[in-house]
């Protein structure tokens, strides 16, 4: 089962004005086909189809607890989504105003006109021209080796994604989704490289990082590289999926090019970072046209609480 925190992975700062456009370059780490719905949806399934749990646990608990954190990815990539949709928290009170004006007319010119039209500025799984994700982008064999290989391939494909995406942007918000990612899928690839290494003998370690550009040249990368998430792989869970610890080892150390130091494995979770609260927009009519009764009705249940 899974357990719900209302905190994002990472703190994100506030985008400095709504860019639609630059939304839609990040929805390619949603909805792309190495966005974190796809590696999400790769490691989940394995996870449930997993055979011979108990005779092979520690890299069943390496793919289960990496599914509960991609989760959290999708999450995390989906408020920047918004966010950058949004614009700087705003004034969400009062009515919609006269809306015979076109008072979204420069919206016919964004790239992704659905995220507004259907969507309100949130979020949906698709790609950056908008064409959904689907489930030919999942692989679930039940072969160990050739999953693994696959989620090897992924992530370094997830990297290659991210790195695109970052020098496509400028914003605050979504370059920090960018870097902390980055990072993250660092850990993903070199944990699936070590576990091939422990079933074959093959160092697939030696190919990393591929794209071969290390997270040094990456500002957004830093904070997290000094205080050692490129060495953590967290259990999201208070007592399970510990056996991980024998693939993602303190006897083994971080990969060349980043801070040095030995893996560690940490029960539970990140401590995370707020999210963010968009600001309604009446004349969208999220969440309404005129909705202080609809604020007055929530103020009124959350004193019952």
């Amino acid at each position: 089962m899974f357990m719900r925190v209302d905190k994002l992975q990472a703190n994100l700062p506030a985008p400095k004005a709504k860019d639609p456009n630059a939304a839609a370059a990040l929805q390619e780490l949603l909805g792309g086909k190495y966005g974190e719905m796809s590696t999400l949806g790769n490691y989940m399934f394995q996870s449930f189809n997993f055979r011979s749990k108990s005779k092979l646990r520690p890299f069943y608990s390496l793919v289960a607890s990496i599914t509960a954190e991609e989760l959290g990815h999708v999450e995390l990539v989906s408020n920047g989504v918004a966010m950058l949709n949004n614009g700087p928290d705003g004034d969400d009170t009062g009515d919609g105003g006269d809306i015979s004006g076109a008072p979204f007319e420069d919206m016919t010119d964004i790239r992704l006109a659905a995220s507004f039209l259907s969507n309100g500025g949130g979020v949906t799984p698709v790609n950056s021209n908008g064409a959904s994700w689907n489930n030919d982008f999942i692989t679930t064999t039940g072969n160990v080796i050739t999953d693994l290989l696959h989620n090897f391939h992924l992530e370094c494909g997830a990297r290659l994604h991210k790195l695109r995406v970052y020098e496509t942007l400028t914003d605050p918000t979504g370059r920090e989704v960018c870097g902390y990612l980055l990072v993250r899928g660092s850990v993903h690839a070199h944990s699936y490289a070590l576990a091939i290494q422990k079933l074959t003998g093959v160092d697939l370690k030696k190919m990393l990082p591929t794209p071969n550009i290390n997270l040094d040249k990456i500002p957004e990368s830093q904070k997290y590289l000094d205080e050692g998430s490129h060495r953590r792989l967290y259990t999201f869970s208070p007592d399970d999926y510990n056996e991980m610890a024998g693939i993602w080892s303190k006897d083994e150390v971080a990969l060349p090019g980043d801070p040095p130091g030995n893996l560690e494995v940490v029960r539970g979770m990140p401590d995370g970072g707020k999210i963010h609260q968009l600001a309604g927009v009446p004349c969208a009519f999220t969440p309404d046209y005129a909705p202080e009764e609809m604020y007055e009705i929530a103020a009124k249940l959350t004193k019952l609480v």
